[in-house]
């Protein structure tokens, strides 16, 4: 065997050092296609807030109310024992779904995402009475009440769950936005998932796929800080989630999920850049649920003056209720959207206290796809 040559001194020479060849300019594919991660990004903060007028600033208000009135009553029922199972809420997140899904086409998009999945539908607009009926478990629900609340389901509203799996929905949302492609109906396909989720390895393989397909797909990480218990701080290596699309050449956003004009505002960007064909984009809201992981969740892991901190600060109702106040709407108008938005509610919960049981033999129906 060859040996090392030696020095006087009986110390083994080096070979001498190349110098590294010289990065490019600009980091490029394949074929001289240039790529920047950070584009969309700095598009983001030359404009980072949608600039509503009055009746879309209206309707952002209105979305996250029925949300948080809505989930506040769905925590009731569940203490009254007529909601069983699990039941994760949404209550402090509502800027998120509601600023991405105001932004997507209506027919011919599709969403997908977790367990924590009541604030999605509602954004949607799918009708509040057959949630809470699906919440419930009755038969007028949306999913004939065998869904539940974790399991909500609509293809006409191209709404594809409600997983209970963590991190299962990516790749099923992969294979939307493969649809999509497939059929060239011109959509996209928005998948969320939680910043416990993300490191799930069917995650990575997912971005792998949609990177190289160039899929049309938006990857929504809604970053709650502590998953289901743990701060991202405890069980993340790198905390910006928006950057773990790096390695597979996605482009990351990041926007404050507590401001539904950012949150809107990005996805106009991001789902922009999909609609022309570049492939999958992913993007980080930093959000903060109010209550535990689930209703069963005493949320020991934080203080209470954390969470009142952001309530008092950095409430996403609370935001866009001062811009409203801001453009000259009167706090009288807002107090009767309230009112209105309560009695929807409480109209909603009376519908499913009331309506029947699915039938026994529902049990061996929608088990299969087809005959066989």
């Amino acid at each position: 065997m060859a040996r090392a040559a030696s020095s006087s001194s009986g110390k083994p020479k080096r070979a001498p050092s190349k110098k590294p060849a010289a990065e490019p300019a600009a980091n490029t594919r394949e074929g001289g296609e240039k790529f920047a991660l950070r584009s969309l990004q700095e598009s983001f903060e030359k404009d980072r807030r949608f600039p509503a007028d009055e009746a879309q600033l209206l309707h952002f208000y209105e979305q996250m109310l029925l949300i948080r009135r809505f989930e506040e009553k769905a925590g009731q029922l569940y203490g009254l024992g007529l909601i069983g199972g699990f039941c994760h809420l949404y209550i402090g997140q509502e800027a998120v779904a509601v600023g991405l899904q105001s932004a997507l086409e209506e027919g011919k998009d599709s969403v997908i995402t977790g367990y924590r999945d009541h604030g999605h539908m509602l954004a949607y607009g799918i009708d509040p009475k057959i949630i809470m009926a699906e919440l419930t478990g009755r038969h007028a629900g949306i999913s004939k009440g065998k869904g539940g609340s974790m399991h909500m389901f609509s293809t006409e509203h191209a709404f594809y769950g409600g997983h209970g799996i963590v991190g299962a929905q990516v790749p099923l949302g992969g294979g939307l936005a493969l649809a999509h492609q497939y059929r060239d109906d011109g959509g996209l396909c928005l998948v969320y998932f939680g910043d416990g989720a993300a490191n799930q390895g069917q995650v990575y393989e997912t971005f792998n796929m949609a990177s190289l397909w160039k899929l049309p797909i938006v990857f929504a990480v809604e970053n709650n800080q502590y998953a289901m218990g743990t701060s991202v701080k405890r069980s993340s290596a790198e905390t910006e989630f928006y950057r773990r699309g790096t390695a597979f050449r996605i482009p990351g956003m990041k926007a404050d999920g507590m401001d539904v004009l950012q949150v809107h505002r990005a996805g106009e960007i991001a789902f922009d850049y999909v609609r022309g064909g570049n492939g999958p984009v992913l993007i980080e809201l930093s959000t903060y649920r109010y209550r535990g992981h689930s209703m069963s969740d005493p949320a020991k892991y934080r203080t209470r003056e954390e969470v009142q901190e952001v309530r008092e600060h950095h409430d996403p109702i609370e935001g866009i209720k001062a811009d409203l106040l801001k453009a000259g709407v009167a706090e009288e108008k807002l107090k009767d959207i309230d009112k209105q938005i309560r009695a929807t509610v409480a109209a909603a919960a009376d519908f499913a206290e009331s309506s029947p049981e699915p039938e026994p033999a529902e049990l061996y129906t929608d088990v299969l796809v087809g005959s066989y």
